[in-house]
């Protein structure tokens, strides 16, 4: 039975920023009303129909990852080697001109049950296709990365909008009270193109945008512990100063309800102080077997920065975060997937990286019995061209590009769309980043059409006007 709330109460309570369909869900979690059509089953929440996931990870390839030097086989490559067949105009956003075909200079084997063609880039991930879902034609609107990245998080180009794991916080709220429920652990090396703009919450309340943790930090999460200089504020001190902050900022926010940064600053403040009793069991790896911290590759300097992000990342879904967002690659033209010198040199060593963790936390999240109700996404914000590009390296291209999803929900060893002989764009089943949005929401128990929120007249979306969900993929 529902409780009755009145309107001046939920209105308050909400801080003046939730749409009422992301209040449902959070009544429904919080057992304040009635799930839709009487159901009270759905053990993984859902907000529009019962969800198959409760948690995604996803693991961001940033720069643009070639696709027909990694999981799309091209063999009329070798064939096609040296002629000239790109554009004879520059496209708008690559940086050269299209030079020739360039065949791909690693060995492709197919692996597992579903024979699916793998570079030897990597070898690890080749073990898992047979529980992977594969996306082989993702096209986006743009060559450039600031856009096509904001595209990928946020479903529009331009900044000032929502990203995807601000709409789930939004949508379904927490799963626990202790942990952020979207966390996002960034290459410590630098933080991707358009910085923290991809985890921005927009026009939503603040408090949903990403909280940026460093991993392999000392500090993972700043000034959550009072410094050691400072030892007279813990204890009472730190929970007196609390409460009385807290006064202060609620009267502050009362007479400023239209602020919503004010809601997530007290927010953040309560949440901090009980992150000083979670943060330690989270983010320590002390207790992590020998063979764990192995696997992840934790004791190998090509591995151990990413393999403890994507160890930390299981150790957060684990708890109750809902969605984990781990990045390879900062911005800018070295140490990412921007290949535009060298393929031969420079892919190598980024796949090397992250080949053996992302294998890792497939397995760990299996042998949890996480991997039932956690998604895993693993994408990149375009592709690159078949053309060479200063000889070796290739450029940008929305055109065509591959993403994959294994774990809740994924119709293991799928198969949705292909790209043209040379892999230069999609020609068969293309989906879009809006129809890989909506699939995300679909999985999550969401329906991308009637999430919305009202911002200067206009009921927007994530997937703004746009997405499908992507069936055949689904199990």
């Amino acid at each position: 039975m529902a409780i009755p709330i009145p309107r001046r109460d939920l209105l308050a309570t909400a801080g003046g920023g939730f749409g009422a369909v992301a209040l449902a869900g959070l009544f429904v979690r919080e057992g304040l009303a009635d799930a839709p059509a009487g159901d009270p089953s759905w053990p993984l929440g859902g907000l529009h129909h019962p969800a198959r996931a409760r948690r995604v990870i996803q693991l961001f390839m940033n720069g643009g990852t070639s696709p027909m030097d990694t999981f799309d086989h091209k063999p009329l490559l070798a064939k096609h080697d040296g002629e000239a067949l790109g554009p004879k105009e520059k496209p708008e956003g690559f940086t050269t001109p299209a030079g020739k075909v360039m065949n791909s200079p690693f060995a492709f084997a197919r692996h597992g049950e579903t024979g699916r063609w793998v570079s030897e880039v990597f070898p690890c991930q080749a073990r898992h296709v047979d529980r992977l879902a594969f996306l082989m034609a993702m096209k986006t609107t743009t060559n450039v990365h600031g856009p096509a990245s904001y595209m990928m998080n946020t479903g529009f180009m331009l900044p000032g909008f929502p990203c995807l794991g601000a709409w789930v916080s939004y949508g379904l709220g927490r799963i626990v009270d202790d942990l952020p429920e979207f966390v996002v652990l960034p290459d410590p090396r630098g933080l991707p193109y358009n910085q923290k703009g991809n985890f921005s919450a927009g026009f939503l309340p603040a408090r949903h945008q990403g909280t940026v943790v460093d991993a392999g930090g000392a500090e993972p999460i700043p000034d959550a512990f009072a410094a050691g200089a400072y030892p007279f504020a813990r204890g009472d001190a730190d929970r007196e100063t609390l409460a009385l902050v807290g006064r202060l900022n609620r009267r502050h926010a009362a007479a400023r309800p239209h602020d919503t940064r004010l809601e997530a600053r007290i927010a953040a403040g309560e949440l901090a102080a009980r992150l000083q009793l979670s943060a330690p069991a989270t983010f320590a790896l002390d207790g992590e077997t020998a063979a764990t911290r192995r696997a992840y590759g934790l004791d190998r300097a090509e591995t151990a920065d990413f393999g403890t992000r994507c160890l930390v990342a299981r150790r957060l879904v684990e708890r109750g975060t809902r969605f984990v967002q781990v990045w390879s690659g900062p911005q800018g033209a070295v140490n990412n997937w921007d290949n535009h010198g060298s393929i031969v040199k420079e892919l190598p060593p980024i796949a090397a990286s992250v080949d053996g963790p992302i294998a890792a936390l497939l397995d760990d999240l299996h042998a949890r019995g996480l991997l039932a109700d956690t998604l895993v996404v693993w994408t990149t914000e375009f592709g690159r061209t078949p053309f060479a590009q200063n000889n070796q390296g290739r450029d940008h291209n929305g055109g065509s590009f591959v993403t994959w999803l294994a774990g809740a929900g994924v119709k293991a060893g799928a198969t949705h769309g292909r790209s043209d002989d040379l892999g230069y764009q999609g020609i068969d089943g293309v989906t879009t980043v809006h129809d890989l949005q909506a699939t995300i929401l679909d999985l999550l128990g969401i329906d991308h059409t009637r999430l919305t929120f009202r911002t200067a007249g206009v009921d927007r979306r994530l997937t703004d006007v746009h997405g499908h969900v992507i069936r055949s993929v689904l199990a």
